[in-house]
Parts: structure tokens; sequence; C-alpha cells
């Protein structure tokens, strides 16, 4: 796996599984753009980024709820030769579909399918004349099996995984690569807030709640971002030429269908 000479926009790239994603994918050579809303922690995740092989790092500030910001970080990404985009944002807010207010779809609809959307955009132009493309989303395993209790999320993480799809059957012909990468309970900030909220509404402690999912994943833990990283990774490098169009779940076998 070498990523020497390319070059890596990551969304969501200042915590969990973005940041992670952005250190490996350095690691392997790429120079990485980071993308993402707070303007003080992408410069300090610029300083954990490895720069060994001469890699050039820099990162644009957009926040996916504000079109004006998102905007405005396309333009300047037009500008920018990116050999692999990550896209990657922050999951909504839990709870039952019959509880959810339309404006909760409407707007996650917008912070996930249309950000993606328009951050491909503005990278496939430079990526249709180079020999090389990635576009690697990261989703939930809830594409594959609807989770209880996230009835939001479960609704758009499917529409992302159709439009990836789609998109995979009409880039392949430019050899781009369109896939998907489906985490399971990874160790981010994320999952520590939906422990929270299941702790507040069922009165068990975090720990408890913790045990308990660990308990349904066949692997009896919660992973790391770095685990989760490495798949994309992989998916980003030239190992993964002929993978395109797939929902790759990493998430220690607990989903339960094939």
């Amino acid at each position: 796996m070498n990523l020497t000479g390319k070059t890596a926009a990551v969304a969501g790239g200042t915590g969990g599984i973005g940041m992670a994603s952005a250190i490996t994918m350095s690691k392997l050579g790429a120079s990485i753009v980071l993308i993402a809303r707070n303007e003080s922690k992408l410069k300090t995740t610029l300083e954990t980024l490895d720069s060994s092989k001469n890699q050039q790092h820099s990162y644009l500030v957009a926040d996916f709820s504000d079109p004006t910001s998102l905007e405005a970080a396309c333009e300047k990404i037009k500008n920018i030769s990116v050999d692999i985009l990550l896209n990657n944002t922050g999951g909504p807010a839990g709870g039952p579909i019959t509880d959810a207010n339309p404006t909760e779809f409407i707007n996650t609809f917008n912070q996930h399918l249309i950000a993606n959307h328009k951050l491909t955009q503005a990278v496939l132009p430079n990526m249709k004349n180079q020999p090389y493309g990635r576009i690697i989303n990261v989703i939930s395993t809830s594409v594959k099996a609807p989770l209880n209790g996230l009835g939001v999320s479960n609704t758009i993480r499917g529409a992302v995984a159709n439009w990836a799809k789609t998109m995979a059957n009409e880039l392949g012909k430019h050899n781009i690569t369109v896939n998907n990468v489906l985490p399971g309970a990874t160790n981010t900030g994320r999952l520590n807030e939906i422990f929270e909220a299941k702790s507040k509404k069922t009165g068990k402690s975090i720990e408890e709640i913790k045990k308990g999912m660990e308990s349904i994943v066949p692997m009896n833990r919660i992973a790391e971002p770095e685990e989760v990283a490495n798949a994309i990774a992989f998916l980003a490098s030239p190992l993964a030429s002929y993978i395109n169009g797939i929902n790759l779940p990493v998430d220690g076998g607990r989903t339960p269908c094939l």
C-alpha cells in the first residue's frame, strides 16, 4: 500500500474516523487536505500528519450544515488535483422514526447526501483528467440492516448508499472507483454521545450500555477508529483498483446479513 504522490481530501478530518484516516493516509505518503468547520482543530490535526515523504498538507474550513460555507470550500478544492475524496460527516441525533420532525430528514439529507454530492462534483473534473480516482463514503452498517433508535440516520444513509452505487456505475469508465465503508460501533465522540443518550433514557450506566453493545459483536469489542481507517486506506490505494460500488462493513461481524 503506497499513496506517495497522491492527494486525499478528507471531510470531517479533525476527529474520529476522519482524523484517523487522514493520519493513516499521510503515513502512506499522501498529501492531505483536511475539511472541517473548526479551524483551531484543523490546525491542531494538521500537525499530527506525517510529512516524511515531502507531502504538502493543507485545510479548508467548511460547515456541512452551512451551504455558503460548503460552496466556498468547493470552489477552492476545484483548484486542487485531488486523487482521493473521503466523504465523512457526523451522524444525526437518534430517536424513533415516528417521532422525527420532517425538517430533521431535510437537514440530514443536506448535510450528508447533498454535501457529499457537492464535494464530489468539485473534484471530478480534475479526477477525470488523471489516471486515478477514489471516492470513499463513510456511512453505516444500517445500509444493510437498519439500527433501532436511529430512524432519520437509517433513512438518509440508505439514500447515500444508492447515490454512491449509481455514481460508481457512471464513473467506472474513467478509472474512478466509488465505494462505501460501513463502520459498526467505533470508539468515537459520536458513539459516546449515543451511550450518554441511552444512559439518560434507560437509567443504566454508560459502562453497562457499552458492555451490552460489545456483547452483540462476535469479536466482543468496539472498533478503534484506526481499524476503520485501515479499510479506507486500502480502498484508496492502487491495490483496490478493481473494487467498485461495494458496501464494506467494518464491524467485527455484527451485521446479521450477508
